[in-house]
């Protein structure tokens, strides 16, 4: 009896530690787990829709586009897509893998290992309790951090916005997942490091600089609201760098080339 006594008594002394070996042993297999990759079978007009609504798409040639649609494959395979309020249709789904596959298109095996989930609200959303109602509804887009952690929000008529219009300079999807590649490195500051060779650095750090202040006095085509800070400015003239790169590579010949280095792609010649 003593002996069992004992036995218990050393049982309840060695629960702390045996607590915390299976809290590490649960994020050692979180941290490395990897959800198995789902078969993908895109829908039979696929092609019609990505030809009407991805001009990007309709610039490569026919073997790039093979390679275009495998990636969305790819991306679909491991991300999941879910509407919150809203149905996610085919054009939804095509849009959204196409956001971000443009800007990794340089980038023979890029795989986005820091997102599991995009949700699609019906509207713009309060950035701070991720509403789609509510005081201050003016969120279009963002990637999420802390408990939202490898989740993204988009409003989904911004998202169809920003490829419906070919002469606009304004991308919500392609923004959010360069804001995503800019959080490679751990930061989302407008210095992708993962991307650009550390010897550029501070060339890109200039013209950030240089461009937000003539964004700041009116003398630039690049959107206002790449003047709130790096992070912001990178996002935005990645969209028109994207959208409209024949017009970005006219007004902004140092900075574009500068981010075909960074994409590790001319998007003029694709």
């Amino acid at each position: 009896m003593e002996v069992c006594t004992t036995f218990v008594s050393d049982i309840i002394d060695m629960a702390p530690v045996i607590v915390l070996i299976v809290l590490i042993l649960l994020i050692v297999f979180f941290i490395f787990y990897k959800r198995p990759q789902k078969k993908v079978i895109l829908p039979g007009n696929f092609r019609e829709i990505l030809s009407e609504h991805i001009s990007y798409y309709n610039r490569l040639d026919e073997k790039n586009k093979i390679r275009f649609e495998e990636k969305i494959k790819e991306f679909l395979s491991y991300v999941r897509i879910d509407g919150i309020d809203t149905t996610v249709e085919d054009l939804d789904k095509l849009l959204v893998a196409g956001s971000a596959v443009i800007p990794i298109f340089g980038f023979k095996n890029w795989k986005y290992d820091n997102l599991r989930n995009v949700l699609l609200y019906p509207a713009s959303f309060n950035r701070e309790e991720f509403l789609a109602s509510g005081y201050e509804k003016n969120t279009l887009g963002m990637i999420g951090n802390g408990p939202m952690q490898r989740v993204m929000i988009l409003s989904k008529p911004a998202l169809r916005s920003g490829f419906a219009n070919k002469e606009s300079t304004a991308n919500t999807g392609i923004h959010e997942f360069v804001h995503l590649l800019d959080k490679e490195d751990g930061e989302v500051d407008g210095l992708p490091e993962v991307l650009l060779n550390r010897k550029y650095n501070s060339k890109w750090i200039e013209l950030m600089n240089k461009n937000i202040g003539m964004i700041l006095q009116e003398r630039s085509d690049i959107s206002y609201y790449g003047a709130t800070n790096k992070a912001e400015f990178f996002a935005v003239t990645s969209e028109y760098f994207f959208n409209l790169p024949g017009l970005f590579k006219e007004n902004h010949p140092d900075l574009f080339e500068l981010m075909c280095l960074i994409f590790n792609q001319d998007p003029t010649n694709l």
